[in-house]
C-alpha cells in the first residue's frame, strides 16, 4: 500500500519498503516495521547522498577536492599492482586527509599544509587533539612530514599534468610545495664496535642476526626484512651467493646487487631451511608445551625497528642510534678500512654502474674482499677510543 510519500510501500505486516526512481538512479530497501517518519528521513539521506555525489561528478578538474585527486592516485597505484608502494602512500594519504582532504585542487597551495607541518612536528590530530584512543600521538620528524609532503606533490603533478576533464588538466600549473629543512634533524650516528657489542647483548636472536647482517651489508631495514630467497644469485668462483634487489625494491628504484662478506654469509647460511620465501624470520619459541606438534610457524619480520629493538637500545644506552644508523655504520667502517669510493659506492648501492659489471666474478671477488675489510676496524676503533680517554 501506498503511503503518503511516494516511493515508500506499507505491507500487510506493517513493514516499510523503499522502491523510488531519484535523479536517474533506483533507491531500494526494506526497511522492516519502521514508522513514517523514520522511512521518510532515510528516504532524505538517501537522496541527499546522490545529491552530494552527483555534486561531486560534476565538479571540473580544479574544483574536485583534494581526497578524490588522491583516491584517483591510488587507484592508479592498485593498478599498476604496486602493492608494497601502495600501502605506504595510503597511509600518507589518510594524514593528508585529515588537513586538507576537502579543500578544492584550484585553491590548495603551499599556506594548505602550514598547519599540516606544524600539527606533525607538534604530535597533534587535525582536529587539535593529542591523543587517539587514550595514547599520545607521537611527534614526528621533519623527514617523515616531507614523504607526505611528497605524495601531496605526486598528486598536484598529476592534476596538472596527466588527467583531464573534457580534454583539459584538472590544473593549469601545480603549485609550489615547500619542504622542511631536515638538516636540524638527528645526524648519522654510526655505531663503534663496542656500541655494537653492549646492543647485541640485549636483542634477542633473530635480531641479533639482522642487526649483524645490516651492519656487514648496509641493507636497509626494508631490504633486510624483505630479503627474499628468490633473489639469490650464486656465484660459485667466489664460495658464496649475491642478492639481486629488485628495483621495485630498492629505494633509488634501481636493482642493486647485495654483496655478502664472511660474516653475511655465515648467517644467510644458517637461515637456510626456515622459510620458504624469506631469508629472515620469526617465531615465538614455546615456552610450555615444548613436545606438542606441530612446531610454531615462521613468520616475516616487519621492522627492525620494533619494541624488542626498541627495549635493547634503550638498555645500552643508546638511545640515538636508529636502524638506519646500522647503514651508516658500515659506510664508516668502509672509508676507516680505506676501502675506495668507487667500491664504497658499488656495496652502499651508490653507483649508477652496469648491472652486468656488478654480475662479473672479478668484481665480487672484489667487492667480497672489500666488505670483509670492516673486520679489520675492529682493533683500529678499540684503540682510538683508548687513546682518546
Amino acid at each position: 500500500m501506498r503511503t503518503r510519500t511516494k516511493g515508500i510501500q506499507l505491507d500487510g505486516n506493517g513493514e516499510r519498503t523503499v522502491d523510488k526512481q531519484y535523479r536517474g538512479q533506483r533507491i531500494f530497501e526494506r526497511l522492516g516495521a519502521v514508522s513514517q517518519d523514520e522511512a521518510e528521513a532515510w528516504l532524505r539521506q538517501r537522496q541527499a547522498a546522490i545529491d552530494a555525489q552527483r555534486e561531486l561528478d560534476l565538479r571540473q578538474g580544479h574544483e574536485q577536492l583534494f581526497r578524490a585527486a588522491a583516491g584517483k592516485y591510488l587507484l592508479e597505484l592498485k593498478a599498476a599492482q604496486d602493492v608494497r608502494t601502495l600501502g605506504t602512500i595510503s597511509g600518507h594519504v589518510l594524514l593528508l586527509n585529515e588537513w586538507i582532504g576537502d579543500e578544492p585542487l584550484g585553491q590548495v597551495c603551499n599556506d594548505s599544509f602550514t598547519r599540516f607541518k606544524a600539527d606533525r612536528l607538534a604530535g597533534r590530530r587535525a582536529d587539535g587533539s593529542t591523543k587517539v584512543d587514550g595514547k599520545p600521538v607521537r611527534p614526528v620528524s621533519p623527514a617523515t612530514v616531507n614523504r607526505s609532503l611528497e605524495v601531496a606533490r605526486t598528486v598536484l603533478n598529476r592534476a596538472a599534468r596527466v588527467w583531464r576533464t573534457n580534454g583539459k588538466p584538472w590544473l593549469g600549473a601545480a603549485p609550489l610545495i615547500e619542504m622542511l629543512d631536515e638538516s636540524g634533524g638527528r645526524k648519522p650516528r654510526p655505531m663503534s664496535w663496542a656500541d655494537q657489542a653492549e646492543l647485541m647483548r640485549h636483542l634477542p636472536g633473530h635480531l641479533q642476526r639482522m642487526v649483524t647482517f645490516a651492519v656487514n651489508t648496509g641493507a636497509r631495514d626494508e631490504n633486510v626484512c624483505g630479503l627474499r630467497w628468490s633473489w639469490e644469485v650464486p656465484v660459485p668462483e667466489a664460495g658464496r651467493s649475491v642478492f639481486v634487489v629488485p628495483a621495485s625494491e630498492f629505494k633509488s628504484k634501481r636493482a642493486h646487487v647485495l654483496i655478502l662478506n664472511d660474516v653475511a654469509w655465515r648467517i644467510v647460511e644458517e637461515q637456510r631451511g626456515k622459510h620458504a620465501d624469506f631469508v629472515f624470520v620469526y617465531r615465538r619459541e614455546r615456552v610450555v608445551h615444548l613436545r606438542k606438534p606441530p612446531a610454531m610457524k615462521y613468520h616475516r619480520v616487519g621492522t627492525m625497528n620494533n619494541t624488542a629493538f626498541q627495549r635493547a637500545r634503550e638498555a645500552a644506552g643508546l638511545d640515538g642510534v636508529r636502524v638506519h644508523d646500522f647503514r651508516h655504520t658500515f659506510g664508516q667502517r668502509l672509508r676507516d678500512a680505506g676501502v675506495a669510493e668507487e667500491d664504497r659506492a658499488l656495496l652502499l648501492g651508490h653507483s649508477t654502474g652496469e648491472m652486468t659489471q656488478l654480475y662479473a666474478t672479478a668484481t665480487v671477488a672484489r667487492l667480497v674482499e672489500a666488505a670483509n675489510r670492516v673486520q679489520e676496524t675492529r682493533d683500529r676503533t678499540t684503540l682510538l677510543r683508548v687513546v682518546n680517554g
